[in-house]
């Protein structure tokens, strides 16, 4: 299952800047870890938090696994390889790009090493079958609230759920045409992962609701692969009139 997202775009977005962070909002020079950024999707990231500045940690069970996977993106990026118990201890915001089906555990694993930390949550619990694409019902409410309940002493925020993976790795796309909705109930959270999602050209953040609300937003990637199936395209989304 592949994330979505807008296709780059010859000419400089006009859209304006990012919709609500404050200005002491600066993710600046904070390390990244990405549990499970072995995958597409945490490689995506991976690169593009790299290629803003940012110090990034690919986190996977095995430690060797997640340092080749750093090497293939290229040695010119620094990005590292590790266990993902290393890469939450030594990141200052972490992201969950996990397969669904162990989400939970990992996180309940490493409730420890998350304490106090950002944790954005990208997952998307869905499901194929011969009809297509469907989201999983979570007892949770969604994949954030899960992590949420396994982690009380972190900050989790859901965000980064509709952006493709595909375009993420391709060297050819320098600039994006989408937002990133954020979902979460720490308001400094929020407005930091807001500015972070503001470090890739193109990208903005725009607060989406409390994470109560993320279940709807994981489940609209269902949608999203429909789209895109449909029309052979990589569809994300754009909020209006902010």
């Amino acid at each position: 299952m592949e994330p979505v997202s807008q296709p780059d775009t010859s000419q400089p977005s006009t859209r304006p800047a990012a919709a609500g962070p404050p200005g002491q909002a600066d993710p600046a020079g904070m390390v990244i870890g990405i549990l499970g950024g072995t995958g597409d999707q945490g490689r995506g990231l991976a690169r593009r938090f790299a290629m803003a500045g940012h110090r990034v940690i690919i986190g996977s069970r095995q430690a060797e696994r997640a340092a080749a996977a750093a090497a293939d993106l290229g040695s010119e990026l620094g990005i590292e390889g590790a266990a993902n118990k290393q890469a939450a201890r030594q990141a200052d915001i972490v992201i969950v790009a996990v397969p669904w089906e162990g989400h939970g555990d990992l996180l309940a694993a490493l409730a420890g090493d998350l304490e106090g930390k950002v944790v954005i949550d990208c997952v998307n619990p869905l499901d194929f079958d011969a009809r297509g694409c469907r989201p999983l019902p979570v007892p949770e409410g969604s994949a954030a609230e899960q992590a949420a309940a396994v982690l009380p002493g972190s900050r989790v925020v859901g965000a980064f759920h509709h952006v493709s993976a595909v375009l993420l790795l391709d060297p050819e796309v320098t600039e994006f045409d989408l937002d990133v909705l954020v979902l979460g109930d720490d308001r400094q959270a929020t407005d930091l992962v807001q500015a972070l999602a503001a470090r890739i050209p193109g990208m903005r953040g725009v607060y989406a609701g409390r994470l109560r609300n993320c279940g709807p937003v994981e489940g609209l990637t269902a949608n999203l692969v429909s789209i895109n199936r449909r029309y052979k395209a990589h569809a994300g989304i754009r909020i209006t009139d902010i």
